[in-house]
């Protein structure tokens, strides 16, 4: 059995605050509760969207919290990312690209890809051919389980559908032809939904920072106000094929909230 802390979307800051939130004290919430309660986990995903605009800066600080973790901490890249300022501070492992922030993590029973949906100058996501190749070639005839920061599909959350993985059928046409994906992983919406696309089954999971609204009442950018519900992360078990999948609250809502 693999068991995984998965978290997602710290967006931290070395100072300051988002939206009326600490992200300091949310992400060292979450990794004391990690410590406390899941330390027999075999390692941490981080879904990207990792820091704010003070990159250098936010990146260093982030790297000094995630060094609390008494397990492994495997980080990734989303729309808020810079892949330049990432890798001046936090590690990857040796199965890294060399031109993106995507990797594998090889288990006994099970391949685990973390993949890099990043792109430049813009909030919704890209797989580009270099991307696909990579992931084609990482492709085994192990059960593979896939995180990524953007969505390959619209959830019906109006918003976030418009800011989704750009070129999703070509990524989606690979991993259902292949057949070896069994499941996806999906980080930067700051909601919990789940389903299947093509068959394959996925789960999105709310922020460790800020929760997105529900789609109803409609919302826009302008009007966005984050949801007063408390923040989550997952802790995946998997086993024999068999995934289960535990929404965690680590803190009450007002954990970090200062306006």
């Amino acid at each position: 059995m693999t068991k995984i802390i998965w978290m997602t979307d710290p967006h931290f800051q070395n100072d300051g605050t988002i939206r009326g939130l600490n992200p300091r004290t949310r992400l060292k919430a979450a990794i004391d509760h990690m410590n406390a309660h899941h330390a027999d986990a075999d390692f941490m995903v981080l879904s990207g969207d990792l820091v704010g605009d003070d990159i250098a800066g936010d990146y260093r600080m982030l790297a000094e919290y995630l060094a609390q973790s008494r397990i492994p901490v495997y980080p990734m890249v989303g729309n808020n990312d810079d892949r330049q300022g990432f890798r001046a501070q936090l590690s990857l492992p040796p199965t890294a690209m060399a031109d993106f922030i995507q990797y594998r993590i090889d288990t006994p029973e099970a391949v685990f890809l973390c993949l890099d949906t990043h792109m430049v100058g813009s909030h919704a996501g890209q797989f580009c051919q270099a991307r696909l190749d990579w992931l084609r070639g990482n492709l085994t005839d192990k059960p593979t389980y896939v995180f990524m920061h953007h969505p390959p599909l619209a959830l019906h959350l109006p918003k976030q559908d418009e800011i989704k993985l750009a070129d999703d059928a070509a990524f989606l046409d690979l991993i259902c032809n292949e057949g070896q994906v069994k499941y996806l992983f999906i980080g930067h919406v700051h909601r919990p939904t789940c389903g299947t696309v093509r068959g394959i089954p996925f789960a999105t999971l709310g922020a460790i920072s800020f929760q997105a609204p529900a789609p109803q009442p409609a919302w826009d950018w302008d009007s966005f106000t984050p949801a007063a519900e408390a923040p989550h992360y997952g802790v995946l078990y998997v086993e024999h094929g068999d995934v289960t999948l535990q929404y965690t609250q680590f803190c009450p809502y007002e954990t970090g909230i200062e306006s």
